[in-house]
């Protein structure tokens, strides 16, 4: 299992699963990060923090631990 934290820029990935629970995990499916998505991983911080992405159109910025949590293929 891969997370999106390991993830190297500029790479298209497809979700699998969000581990956690509880606000976090809501936090993540409500920025449109849900199972079967695909993210493009634009940019990662030189300590990791944050992950730049996009997400249907959208781009985002996640925190390493919430990548952390996203399980991807």
């Amino acid at each position: 299992m891969r997370t999106l934290k390991e993830i190297q820029p500029g790479r298209t990935v497809k979700v699998t699963g969000i581990g956690g629970g509880g606000a976090v995990k809501r936090r993540i499916m409500d920025m449109g990060v849900v199972k079967g998505v695909e993210i493009f991983v634009r940019k990662v911080a030189p300590l990791g923090d944050p992950v730049e992405v996009t997400v249907r159109g959208y781009e985002l910025s996640l925190r390493k631990e919430d990548a952390r949590l996203i399980e991807v293929e």
